[in-house]
């Protein structure tokens, strides 16, 4: 009998660990997958948002603010349902492009016994676009 209680304790201790290993790695890739996400869509939406008309005639980059955020904003909740995500754009400079956004995503809260606890994942990335090379017919 006793040997019996071991081999019960023993499944719920392995039962337990895999729960926790389970939570650790759900927010984990939670915030890799945001990271790439967050640094895919940003390098996107400063395409999107380059004034071509401004590069032809001056043959320095610049891109539009306005068009940035609405361009980061349409791609990235394409990926991910808005509700969950709280966005902040800071830094957003024309001239040179360079635009910094913290997304700060809730992945919601865990209850073990009587304590309950939530994790805020805080992800920021700096994003600046460069141009290789010269503009043909410019000094």
């Amino acid at each position: 009998m006793k040997e019996s209680f071991w081999g019960y304790w023993i499944i719920i201790l392995g039962v337990f660990v895999v729960v926790i290993m389970m939570l650790i790695s759900n927010v984990t890739t939670t915030n890799t997958q945001n990271y790439y996400l967050i640094k895919e869509v940003s390098e996107s939406a400063m395409l999107d948002a380059v004034d071509y008309g401004y590069f032809r005639t001056s043959g320095e980059l610049r891109i539009n603010a306005d068009k940035f955020v609405e361009s980061f904003l349409r791609r990235f909740s394409e990926s991910v349902e808005l509700n969950t995500y709280k966005i902040d754009f800071y830094g957003v400079y024309e001239a040179p492009p360079k635009a910094s956004v913290k997304v700060t995503s809730k992945s919601g809260t865990y209850s073990i016994g009587t304590s309950s606890s939530s994790f805020d994942i805080v992800d920021r990335v700096n994003a600046i676009l460069e141009v290789d090379g010269t503009v043909s017919g410019k000094n």
